[in-house]
């Protein structure tokens, strides 16, 4: 089956379903879009009136079928619906017989997508060959861009929070001042301390990485839910995959660790009268 949407110069018109056929009338069997039989109130049956242009409609149409179209983050927002038609009376109803503008071609498994367009490109004048990676790169410019956005504004975010990390755990540490004291004036040694706050902010990390993976699994499900409904599409809008949550999970303990060494270096490497505030 031919696909037709909509083009400039080029409009599929479709009237109002009516209920009898002319036996006389030569009709086309039409596959609807799902959203498309839902705005306009049609069911498989129906008998549309096609033509080119809205002030003419020579042909007739039934529903045989409706599909819902493959996902497509670039047409998600567009306000476009499609119908489908066999390709013979699409181009007899287009008036353009003879005439695509785009086709597929499929490949047999192991012919390389990039040798087969060349040759098909050396072989005649009138068309140009594409590999489908090379149109899903040139489709995805924004959808690039967008992606790159987002990595700037998670790597300002990264080194903000490690900075507000850093100073919680400063500030945690100072509430040991009094205890680090102690075990220093009865002889624990600096690296039994260093490493108990380490071990602490190691703790304090790990707990922060589930909790935050919960919460993001959580937004990402609301995210979806709603945008789902909002753009009645099944496309995923947020999506948490294992390796996201093991570099969250690895990034936080990190940080975490690198804070609470910082802190704790800095606790260790002070007086202990100081600490007890008497020096």
């Amino acid at each position: 089956m031919g696909t037709h949407g909509p083009r400039p110069g080029i409009l599929l018109a479709i009237l109002l379903s009516i209920g009898g056929t002319p036996a006389t009338a030569q009709v086309a069997e039409v596959a609807v879009e799902r959203r498309l039989a839902e705005e306009l109130g049609l069911s498989l049956g129906d008998t549309l009136r096609l033509g080119a242009t809205v002030d003419s409609l020579p042909k007739l149409g039934v529903v045989a079928a409706i599909y819902e179209p493959r996902a497509d983050p670039a047409e998600i927002a567009k306000p476009e619906r499609h119908v489908r038609l066999h390709l013979a009376e699409l181009a007899a109803l287009l008036g353009a017989p003879d005439r695509v503008d785009r086709y597929g071609v499929g490949l047999r498994p192991g012919v390389p997508p990039d040798t087969a367009a060349a040759i098909l490109n050396r072989t005649a004048f009138g068309y140009r060959v594409y590999s489908s990676q090379a149109i899903a790169s040139e489709s995805s410019q924004t959808f690039l861009v967008v992606s790159r956005f987002h990595r700037a504004i998670a790597v300002i975010t990264i080194v903000a929070s490690a900075v507000f990390l850093l100073c919680i755990m400063l500030l945690k540490v100072e509430e040991r001042r009094l205890d680090a004291a102690v075990m220093r004036f009865v002889g624990v040694r600096r690296r039994t301390i260093f490493g108990a706050l380490l071990l602490e902010a190691a703790v304090v990390a790990a707990f922060g990485s589930v909790a935050g993976s919960g919460l993001a699994y959580l937004a990402g499900a609301a995210t979806n839910a709603y945008y789902r409904r909002f753009f009645d599409t099944g496309l995923t809008f947020s999506l948490i995959t294992p390796e996201i949550v093991l570099f969250s999970v690895v990034l936080s303990l990190g940080l975490g660790m690198v804070a609470g060494a910082v802190a704790a270096w800095r606790l260790v490497h002070t007086q202990p009268l100081v600490l007890w505030g008497r020096g």
